[in-house]
């Protein structure tokens, strides 16, 4: 008999990280590449899903990143990453990027993402993750947020790739 799975609070996969932005990841405007922030995003979003499920997991999608601000060479990247829902065998990772003046603290929302990720098992197929345990109002509407993007999510790769055939 299996017993039942016991579930994880989102503040116990959260990932939040400080990086000095160097010249080699930017641009000739002294920018971070666009391409180097959707790597940061990945990263600390599979970290929290790795926490959450303690599973090894891959990236299913990743919806619309609109760049607001750009980091400049000089400051801090900070990236935080949250669940905002556990669903059978995926979750969905919420992302945000700030850039931070080092001298004056300023803080610029740079963008944000929804990342999901599906958990693996050993053999590489998509295996149960840990529910998700919501501890307030908030978490709450996160969990039934993302639930309402998995069904359309879910509705949009069926109508355009067709069921899933791993």
């Amino acid at each position: 008999m299996k017993r039942p799975l016991k579930g994880k609070t989102v503040s116990e996969s959260m990932v939040e990280s400080t990086e000095l932005v160097q010249p080699n990841d930017a641009n000739h405007l002294g920018n971070v590449f666009g391409g180097k922030v959707l790597s940061m995003i990945d990263l600390a979003g599979a970290m929290a899903a790795m926490r959450h499920c303690r599973k090894i997991v891959v990236t299913a999608s990743m919806d619309r990143v609109d760049f607001k601000h750009p980091i400049k060479v000089g400051h801090f990247s900070i990236i935080r990453a949250r669940l905002n829902a556990a669903f059978k065998t995926s979750v969905e990772v919420e992302v945000e990027i700030f850039s931070e003046h080092p001298i004056s603290g300023e803080r610029r929302k740079t963008c944000s993402a929804l990342v999901t990720y599906v958990a693996l098992d050993g053999k590489g197929h998509p295996t149960t993750v840990t529910p998700l345990i919501c501890m307030n109002r908030d978490e709450e509407e996160r969990q039934r947020l993302a639930e309402a993007r998995k069904r359309s999510r879910d509705k949009a790769r069926h109508r355009d790739l067709g069921p899933y055939e791993p």
